[in-house]
């Protein structure tokens, strides 16, 4: 056993904890749950403090419990939030269920033995209890004045937007959660979010209401980014755990594009390294910040954790692509699909097979059969200034010469002007 909400202290993942928790916890074995919501496929990045959570609670020699809301999926919870969701049917959820206990088991060690992770599923309490017997074996238990009283429905209430009763009842549907794990699995503590305490006082106060049982809270900070800003997001949308969803090669960028701040409060709570080795990077990195070691130490980290060493591998070899001195021949070991995930964003031509291959001069490539550049002009321009390579070769004069022979995976022909503006050229 170690020291559980000491580790989550000294990362600067702790938000609050309930008295005598920690005590609780420096006892023995305890058993504890984090909810998942499973409005999508997938996990995204906002969702591994929470992952992180649990592998402490676990290693710390403790049992964790992943609960996947299936019951509460098709209800909402209205904490954080300015709007009611869309409610989502037994068939989605199924679906989303499914895809989440996946990369929940690249994270934790799941075993019914010993401290190993369980999953469980609310919809397999819920399903049977019926309306009547959730008022009054539940209901009536906690005050309406209770639960007024949070700060999730009194900002609701004040707002536009109101508060349907489905949702008002979502910290009693919660509170009855952590009431049947403490029951029937020995759960002695919920932790969270630091938006979730007062769904998890809840149910506390309904676990001390209904059976006089003791149970315990904790919750996490939210993570923002140095500038404020709601980490996770970015322009083309959320960071997800799917590789279908966001690419290693996206993900990994994701974490080495940190800011030096970021990365030092991100390295700590997303990543296993100790203490000592966490101020030796940090002292390395203070010492060359252009090198970015801090940054490729938690890429490195996380994209090995949420994916494998293998998509780690191709992530690298595509950012060496992108920006260093790649080979083409890395192209061509990927799928069209992985192909075109790597130029997303990219200006993109489609050009004729067909007229390939007899061969067509760099000029007519670019300039006609093509948009790359205005005019053949600017083609010779460039060709004259050194800055026009294709498929990673510079091209050594306007009468270069390119077919079929040329394309990458029989599809594609990459177009580099200067050191950063990629263009795909795909054959059809």
């Amino acid at each position: 056993m170690t020291n559980f909400v000491e580790e989550l202290r000294w990362r600067g993942m702790l938000h609050d904890i309930m008295p005598n928790a920690e005590e609780k916890l420096n006892e023995g074995m305890c058993s504890g749950y984090i909810g998942f919501d499973p409005t999508a496929d997938s996990l995204h990045v906002g969702h591994l403090t929470q992952i992180m959570t649990l592998i402490h609670f676990q290693r710390a020699g403790h049992k964790p419990f992943a609960l996947v809301g299936g019951a509460t999926g098709m209800v909402g919870d209205p904490s954080g939030k300015s709007d009611e969701r869309n409610l989502l049917t037994e068939e989605v959820l199924e679906v989303n269920l499914a895809g989440i206990k996946q990369q929940l088991n690249r994270f934790l060690k799941f075993s019914d033995e010993g401290n190993g992770a369980v999953m469980v599923n609310n919809a397999d309490w819920f399903r049977e209890f019926s309306f009547l017997d959730f008022i009054r074996d539940v209901g009536k238990h906690i005050t309406v004045n209770y639960m007024m009283a949070k700060d999730s429905v009194k900002k609701r209430l004040t707002g536009d937007s109101g508060l349907s009763f489905t949702e008002f009842s979502y910290q009693l549907i919660q509170g009855y959660d952590f009431y049947y794990l403490w029951k029937n699995h020995n759960c002695s503590i919920q932790m969270g979010g630091s938006d979730q305490w007062g769904n998890i006082v809840t149910g506390t106060e309904f676990i001390r209401r209904k059976d006089s049982g003791t149970a315990y809270g904790l919750t996490t900070q939210l993570i923002k980014k140095a500038d404020g800003t709601k980490f996770g997001k970015t322009e083309s949308g959320a960071i997800w755990l799917d590789p279908e969803k966001t690419s290693p090669y996206k993900y990994y960028q994701f974490w080495l594009n940190a800011t030096d701040a970021d990365a030092k409060s991100w390295i700590r709570i997303f990543t296993l390294l100790g203490k000592d080795e966490l101020d030796k990077l940090e002292a390395e990195h203070d010492a060359a910040p252009h090198l970015r070691i801090l940054q490729k130490a938690l890429a490195t980290d996380i994209t090995i954790r949420t994916h494998s060493e293998a998509a780690l591998e191709t992530a690298v070899k595509t950012s060496e692509f992108l920006f260093g001195n790649g080979s083409v021949a890395f192209l061509e070991s990927l799928s069209p699909a992985h192909v075109l995930e790597i130029f997303e964003g990219v200006p993109q031509y489609t050009i004729s097979k067909a007229e390939l291959n007899a061969g067509v001069d760099v000029a007519t490539l670019l300039a006609e059969k093509s948009s790359v550049f205005p005019s053949k002009g600017e083609v010779k321009k460039t060709i004259q200034g050194g800055g026009l390579s294709i498929n990673k070769t510079k091209v050594p004069e306007l009468t270069a010469q390119y077919n079929t022979a040329d394309l990458i995976n029989d599809q594609y022909i990459i177009v580099q002007k200067g050191k950063k503006n990629y263009f795909l050229l795909i054959a059809e």
